[in-house]
């Protein structure tokens, strides 16, 4: 199982305004643990491209949420994370 530890979040649902981070690299936790686990490298791979395509999408602060100092929304930031894969 793989979740984001800040939980649900319920006071901000269906705003469109959470930051996606925890969540998107609650799954690249997983994909690594994976890796190591079932020595399987394309779990290993999509680790890696996940954690390099949120660095990318951080360094570049186009697309961040509010709480980063930023105007993106979750679509638009979990997009750019998607795009730089």
């Amino acid at each position: 199982m793989s979740q984001a530890t800040h939980g649900s979040a319920p006071d901000i649902a269906v705003r469109n305004i959470a930051n996606p981070y925890a969540l998107i690299m609650s799954g690249q936790m997983l994909f690594e643990w994976l890796g190591r686990k079932r020595n399987e490298p394309k779990a290993t791979a999509a680790a890696q491209r996940l954690a390099a395509a949120m660095d990318k999408v951080i360094a570049e602060a186009r697309h961040l949420t509010a709480d980063l100092g930023g105007e993106a929304s979750t679509t638009e930031m979990g997009s750019a994370v998607a795009a730089a894969i």
